[in-house]
């Protein structure tokens, strides 16, 4: 994209080399340019003038890339600022952008990559406006988010600045919240939005598979590859790759995905040369990556990368008078599924609902609604219905309680691999077969539970 005289740019840099080489490039491609060899002539420059862009390098012997970054905001709060970093300053580089910074670029910098950053940043600039989200009287649904409670009207305020960056987000957040909901929110807010949106699941990829899909392969990579097949990166291209459940990536695989990320390129299995994309990357995870990195089961470098923007959904739990809420739009759309009346949810069975601690957070409160409207076989839904679901065991924790025991019925002299077997099929069977759920109560990743599945021969498609 080619930037008319109007946007102006100012390059900072103590290196002389690179000054003149990203003056050279930003001239080519139509801006009006300036530079500053530190922190103090790029401030002098500010005073006196007032610039579109400012591409300032992180680290400097006067001072630092945030110090000209602050008195960009003090100039001119609209003034879009790019990061210039090398590897090992990339954590700086993300709390700067927690701090305004709209993208940053490592070293030794790609031209074609910066001037696709800036040319987004200056379309955002020029499509920015006042977000405003708040009760609207009734539930606010962005897509099938639904609720009205603060705690979410903020996180999807947030989230909706984040679409307005070209930056990659993390979505960290526990089961059932709605994070690909989220992510989908992100991408149909953006400059992305009717270009592709492909969501890979990392956990229920077979690990020997994973990097084919994410990046294709070529005819002949391994046994069965008879032709060239795209990966999920190049199907994206254009829009915006989802990477649910990023913390199953294994590690061998994850300085690959790295490289992806950074440099928005990579190689087909079995192929040796490049391809190149321009994809808007979200990953979600229900578990602490960063206590992941502590634990040493992912990379951070991989980490710092991805949380450039971390986003969260809260529980259910914290904003229960959502709930009733929630209950009215799963009915009516099931009925409509149903192609049946929508049924009328009582005082007393909405009562109950608010007082369940909803351990599986949405994604079970709709599954329940499912259920109990399925089996009540009546037109009004009360206490009854839910009490009657509850106590027989169906549902997956009492109101306000503990979680219930799991009773093993196994003599003794059992083998343990036999009782390790129930164990598992009481433990879907009490999450209803919601695999993520179940491997949260074990202790265990959503990929072991699924090889542990496999293993002892429980159909697959039981449990989603």
């Amino acid at each position: 994209m080619t930037e008319s005289f109007e946007s102006s740019v100012m390059v900072v840099d103590d290196e002389p080399g690179i000054r003149t080489a990203l003056r050279a490039n930003f001239l080519r491609h139509g801006w009006r340019v300036e530079t500053a060899s530190g922190v103090r002539e790029a401030v002098r420059n500010l005073e006196a003038r007032e610039f579109d862009l400012i591409v300032t390098d992180m680290r400097m012997p006067d001072g630092s890339g945030m110090e000209v970054m602050r008195a960009a905001r003090r100039s001119n709060a609209a003034t879009a600022v790019i990061l210039l970093t090398a590897y090992g300053s990339v954590p700086d580089a993300v709390s700067a952008m927690r701090d305004g910074a709209l993208d940053y670029v490592t070293k030794p910098i790609p031209f074609d990559r910066l001037q696709a950053a800036a040319a987004q940043v200056m379309q955002r600039a020029r499509q920015a406006a006042p977000i405003e989200i708040g009760p609207t009287g009734g539930a606010e649904s962005t897509g099938a988010i639904v609720g009205q409670s603060p705690l979410l009207l903020r996180a999807l305020q947030r989230a909706r600045a984040a679409a307005g960056t070209g930056a990659d987000v993390l979505i960290e957040a526990e089961s059932g919240t709605g994070k690909e909901l989220l992510a989908r929110f992100i991408h149909e807010s953006s400059d992305r939005a009717g270009k592709p949106f492909v969501a890979v699941n990392c956990a229920a990829v077979p690990e020997a598979l994973l990097e084919s899909e994410l990046f294709g392969h070529g005819r002949g990579a391994f046994t069965g590859a008879v032709a060239n097949r795209p990966g999920k990166f190049e199907l994206a291209d254009g829009g915006t790759i989802l990477l649910d459940e990023i913390g199953e990536m294994p590690l061998n695989l994850q300085p690959k995905l790295l490289r992806a990320l950074q440099e928005r390129e990579f190689e087909r299995l079995g192929e040796g040369h490049s391809v190149r994309v321009d994809i808007r990357v979200v990953a979600t995870t229900n578990v602490s990556l960063a206590g992941m990195v502590e634990r040493g089961q992912f990379r951070a470098d991989l980490y710092y990368r991805l949380n450039v923007i971390p986003l969260s959904l809260p529980p259910l739990r914290e904003r229960r008078d959502d709930i009733p809420v929630l209950a009215h739009h799963f009915a009516e759309e099931f009925a409509a599924h149903r192609r049946m009346p929508v049924p009328l949810l009582r005082q007393d069975f909405l009562d109950r609902l608010q007082s369940h601690s909803w351990p599986g957070n949405v994604r079970e409160l709709a599954n329940f609604m499912r259920r109990v409207i399925a089996l009540s076989g009546t037109q009004e839904i009360d206490a009854r219905c839910f009490d009657a679901e509850f106590h027989s065991g169906a549902g997956i924790r009492r109101p306000d309680s503990a979680p219930a025991p799991i009773a093993l019925a196994a003599p003794a002299g059992t083998p343990i691999r036999e009782m390790e077997r129930q164990h598992l099929e009481n433990t879907l069977a009490l999450t209803d077969g919601n695999r993520t759920h179940a491997a949260e109560m074990l202790g265990i990743s959503l990929r072991t539970l699924r090889n542990k599945i496999r293993e002892y021969g429980l159909p697959p498609r039981r449990y989603a």
